[in-house]
C-alpha cells in the first residue's frame, strides 16, 4: 500500500502539471490575454484607414458604413484627384498630413514587416499604403506641380455631411515653382520614397515609379552629401527622446499624472503615438547595435527601459489609465462613443441613400446625445487632458476628433509588442520536463 501510495503520488503531480501547462497553453488564443490584444489592436489599426478613404471604394470594402464620395475632385482644375485619404472627422483631403500618415505607415512595415506578417495583417498595411500612393502619384500631375489639397477648410465645416453627400467646395489647390510650398512636396517625396522601398520586393515596378516621381519631387542628392544635417537630426532626436524619459536637465516633456506624454490639448495623442513609434524604434536600434542612450550628465540608458516606456504608452491608450477608457475607438469595452467625425455619426449611406444636407445634419445628428451610429473602429482620438480627463462630446474635438497621422505610427508599435508578448509567452509556457518515476 505504501509503495503504491509513492507511485501515484509522482503521478498526480506530473499529471497536474501537464493540465497547469494545458490551461496556460491555450491563454494566448483567447481574446482577452495580453498576447491577443495588440494584435487586435493592430488589426483594428488598419481598419480605421478603410473608413478614411476617399474615391470609388473598392470590391473589398471592409468597412461597411462608407460609400463612394469625392468622385468629380480635381475635376473643376483639369486634372484626377479622386481618392486619397479624409485625414480626420472633415471632408478635406489635406495633403500634408496625408503624406505624413503614408511615410509612417511605409517606416511601419519597413520596421517591422515581419512582425505585421506574422499577425495576418500585412496586405492590408500594403493596401493602406498604397491607397495613398496611388493618389500621391495623381496629385503630382507635372515634374513640378504638386496638388495639395481638395476642398476648403472654412466652408466644409460649416457644414455637417457625410462625405457621400458633400455639397462644399472641392477646389483644389497646388504648389509649383510660382507657389512654392517644401514642407509638403518635401514629406510627399519622403512617403513615396518610402513606400518604394515596401513595395521594392512585392511590386518592382510600382516601386520604381514612386521613386521617379519622389526624386522629382526634390529627393535626388544621397544621404552621404548631408551627413552633417543628418547628424543634427540625430542629435535632437536622441535629446528628444531623452526628454520622453525624464533624464534631460530641466527640458523635459510634461506627463499626465497617469503617466501620459502630454504636449498640448488640442489632439495630444499626435503627439505620443509619434514619439511612442520613435521611442520603440530607436530601442531595436541601440539593442541590435548594443549600446545605450547618452543623456544628460552621462546617465546611459538602456533600450530595455526606452522600450518599457513606450509600452506604457500604448497600455495607457489602450485602457490602462484612470479613466479605465480605450482611447482606441472599437478597442475594449469602454472607448469613446461620440466621435467628432461626419460619417460616423450619421446615419449610414447604405441604410439610407436619402440626401442629407448641410445644415440638415448639424440639426439631425450633430447635437444628439446618442452614441454614433457607426463605430470608427481603430481611429485613435485626441485624449484626455493634463488631468487625465476626458469628456465623451461630439461638440468636444480637441478630445474626440481621431485623425490618420495620430493612429499611423501606432501600427508598427503594435506588431512589435504582438511579437514580443508571443515570444515572450513561447518561453513562459514551454512544457516542463517530467522525470520518469
Amino acid at each position: 500500500m505504501e509503495e503504491d501510495r509513492k507511485c501515484k503520488a509522482p503521478r498526480r503531480w506530473a499529471a497536474a502539471l501537464v493540465s497547469i501547462f494545458a490551461f496556460f497553453h491555450l491563454l494566448p488564443f483567447s481574446e482577452s490575454s495580453n498576447l491577443s490584444r495588440y494584435r487586435e489592436a493592430l488589426s483594428k489599426s488598419l481598419l480605421y484607414f478603410e473608413a478614411q478613404r476617399s474615391g470609388h471604394l473598392p470590391y473589398n470594402q471592409r468597412v461597411p458604413w462608407r460609400h463612394h464620395s469625392g468622385l468629380t475632385d480635381g475635376l473643376e482644375q483639369g486634372v484626377d484627384l479622386v481618392g486619397g485619404y479624409y485625414d480626420a472627422g472633415d471632408n478635406v483631403k489635406f495633403g500634408l498630413p496625408m503624406a505624413f500618415t503614408i511615410t509612417m505607415l511605409s517606416w511601419s512595415v519597413i520596421q517591422y514587416g515581419e512582425e505585421i506578417a506574422a499577425a495576418g495583417e500585412y496586405r492590408h498595411a500594403l493596401e493602406a499604403i498604397k491607397w495613398g500612393t496611388d493618389y500621391f502619384i495623381k496629385a503630382h500631375s507635372q515634374p513640378h506641380v504638386l496638388w495639395v489639397q481638395v476642398g476648403d477648410g472654412d466652408t466644409d465645416h460649416y457644414c455637417w455631411q457625410r462625405p457621400e453627400d458633400m455639397t462644399t467646395s472641392r477646389r483644389a489647390y497646388k504648389i509649383d515653382e510660382d507657389h512654392p510650398g517644401s514642407d509638403v512636396a518635401g514629406e510627399t517625396a519622403a512617403a513615396m520614397a518610402a513606400a518604394s522601398i515596401v513595395f521594392r520586393r512585392t511590386n518592382p515596378h510600382y516601386s520604381q515609379l514612386l521613386l521617379d516621381h519622389a526624386q522629382q519631387l526634390g529627393m535626388k542628392k544621397k544621404h552621404e552629401e548631408h551627413s552633417q544635417i543628418l547628424q543634427e537630426y540625430r542629435f535632437k532626436a536622441e535629446y528628444y527622446i531623452c526628454a520622453c524619459l525624464n533624464k534631460n536637465n530641466t527640458t523635459n516633456i510634461h506627463r499626465t499624472p497617469g503617466g501620459l506624454i502630454y504636449i498640448r490639448q488640442w489632439n495630444n495623442m499626435q503627439y505620443v503615438s509619434s514619439a511612442t513609434f520613435l521611442l520603440m524604434a530607436y530601442s531595436d536600434h541601440l539593442r541590435a547595435a548594443n549600446q545605450k542612450l547618452n543623456c544628460h550628465g552621462g546617465v546611459l540608458v538602456g533600450p530595455d527601459d526606452i522600450s518599457s516606456f513606450a509600452k506604457s504608452q500604448v497600455d495607457y491608450i489602450l485602457g490602462s489609465n484612470p479613466m479605465a477608457i480605450s482611447y482606441l475607438v472599437g478597442y475594449g469595452s469602454r472607448y469613446p462613443q461620440r466621435v467628432h467625425h461626419r460619417g460616423a455619426s450619421m446615419e449610414s449611406y447604405r441604410n439610407n441613400k436619402g440626401f442629407i444636407g448641410c445644415t440638415q445634419g448639424y440639426d439631425n445628428w450633430y447635437g444628439r446625445q446618442e452614441s454614433n451610429p457607426n463605430v470608427l473602429v481603430g481611429a485613435l482620438v485626441g485624449g484626455p487632458d493634463i488631468k487625465d480627463q476626458f469628456r465623451d462630446g461630439r461638440e468636444n474635438y480637441v478630445q474626440t476628433e481621431a485623425c490618420t497621422y495620430n493612429t499611423a505610427p501606432l501600427v508598427g508599435v503594435f506588431a512589435n509588442l504582438h511579437a514580443l508578448e508571443q515570444k515572450n509567452t513561447s518561453h513562459v509556457f514551454d512544457p516542463p520536463l517530467i522525470a520518469s518515476s
